[in-house]
């Protein structure tokens, strides 16, 4: 207990900021933790947020991320190797500030992307060895900040890439070896 005390006055002296014991956000945080994710400032000066859930495996459904809707300045979410269906994409599109989104190795389809259009700062998006397909890249058109899509082990073909780029020249498509 002492050691954690010393622990809290050291973040305390450096800037680092904890979450507010009361503060809007404080109850998602809980629930996320207890579920084995965590939340975490992106540096001392910058209160913007990144979620992970990545270490917790299968072990996370959607119902364990459910609390992101609720999250504010979260700009990274790392959901890949978790359980996750496309029912939990929907607790994303609040996240309207999302810069960078790891959905590898999840159970998500194509038909689930249809919640992220509305990501406009969304720059990154792993889809590595989901069930994702053409047909969920035409959700993508609309995200003309993205500039990084990693595909490979999908159901993404190389027409569908082609049609992608048409909406979005610039992004850069990694499809795999």
């Amino acid at each position: 207990m002492r050691l954690l005390s010393i622990f809290a006055s050291m973040l305390q002296s450096t800037g680092a900021k904890t979450p507010e014991a009361g503060g809007p956000d404080a109850e998602a945080i809980a629930r996320i933790e207890k579920s084995g994710g965590s939340v975490r400032p992106l540096a001392q000066n910058d209160d913007r947020r990144e979620v992970s859930f990545y270490l917790q495996g299968p072990a996370i459904k959607d119902a364990d991320v459910a609390p992101l809707a609720t999250l504010h300045k979260v700009v990274i979410v790392n959901l890949g190797n978790t359980a996750i269906t496309d029912a939990a994409l929907a607790c994303l599109k609040p996240l309207t500030g999302l810069e960078q989104l790891h959905l590898e190795k999840t159970r998500i389809t194509g038909k689930g992307l249809a919640n992220l259009k509305d990501l406009k700062n969304l720059t990154y998006l792993n889809l590595f060895a989901t069930e994702v397909d053409d047909a969920g890249l035409e959700q993508l058109t609309a995200l003309a900040g993205l500039k990084h899509l990693y595909v490979f082990q999908t159901k993404v073909t190389d027409a569908g890439i082609a049609k992608l780029k048409q909406s979005l020249p610039n992004l850069e498509i990694v499809k795999g070896w």
